[in-house]
């Protein structure tokens, strides 16, 4: 997994989610910056972890999709409690609904 640290240009973490976003010129996207982000479901369990960039044609470059994957994949490690009984992994994170609305 890539190093974000040093690419973060936001990060706002809680119990209920947050989001980071990055500067992706160290990984060979100059102005290109990218996001992941969670919301909460309600009863102590966050929804999927979602992602977006703002190179408009982004889903069409592999390089990018699997950047924001390994993005959406940290900020999981992140939010995510290493605990017996509220861990989860990322796949199964990605089951989960985006909102609860």
């Amino acid at each position: 997994m890539k190093n974000f640290e040093n690419t973060i240009i936001r990060k706002k973490i809680s119990s209920r989610g947050g989001g980071i976003e990055i500067d992706c010129t160290d990984f060979g996207f100059a102005g290109v910056k990218m996001t992941a982000y969670q919301n909460y479901l309600g009863g102590g369990m966050l929804g999927k972890v979602c992602g977006d960039c703002n190179a408009s044609d982004w889903k069409e470059h592999e390089e990018l999709v699997e950047l924001n994957r390994e993005l959406r994949e940290y900020f999981h490690n992140l939010t995510n409690p290493d605990s017996e009984w509220e861990g989860s992994s990322f796949e199964d994170n990605q089951k989960r609904a985006v909102s609860a609305y």
